[in-house]
């Protein structure tokens, strides 16, 4: 991992790679995140960068390491996909957020896009599948429950396509 995330710094800060900060656009080179729907959330939710430019410190590159290795238990999985997934960072996942959500995971370009009858329709299903308190949001319990009963969710990470 450390030699990983050394690599992805400039040859002359290699040294104090414990010390460094990776940006977010050399974070997004990784093979693993370069074709992934989610990769600017990615950065964001596993970012401890003071100055919002989702950069990352080796901490942060072994946490994400962590949460998407095949030893990370489901709950883990599941908060960082929560937050992963609540693009407005207010610990709710509500209608803007699965909209999102959906193109992503649809891709953005017009043949793919849902319209937006569709896209409501599938809104409703979901929260109807999830929203247990029926507050029109879905919280991480919430989603946790629902996750729960997907055995394919642990087995791939929740995150990957």
């Amino acid at each position: 991992a450390y030699k990983r995330f050394s690599e992805l710094l400039p040859r002359e800060e290699r040294e104090s790679a414990f010390s460094a900060r990776v940006p977010k656009s050399h974070i997004l080179t990784l093979p693993e995140l370069r074709a992934n729907p989610f990769q600017e959330r990615i950065c964001h939710v596993f970012s401890t960068s003071e100055t919002g430019d989702d950069s990352m410190s080796f901490e942060d590159f072994l946490d994400m390491l962590s949460v998407f290795s095949d030893s990370a238990t489901s709950d883990i999985k599941s908060h960082y996909a929560f937050r992963i997934f609540d693009f407005d960072d207010d610990g709710t996942l509500d209608r803007k957020d699965l909209e999102q959500l959906v193109n992503c995971l649809t891709g953005q370009g017009e043949e793919s896009r849902l319209s937006s009858a569709e896209m409501e329709q599938l809104i409703q299903n979901i929260l109807e599948e999830s929203d247990i308190d029926k507050d029109g949001t879905i919280n991480l319990s919430e989603f946790q429950h629902v996750v729960s009963r997907s055995p394919d969710f642990a087995r791939c990470g929740g995150l990957q396509r």
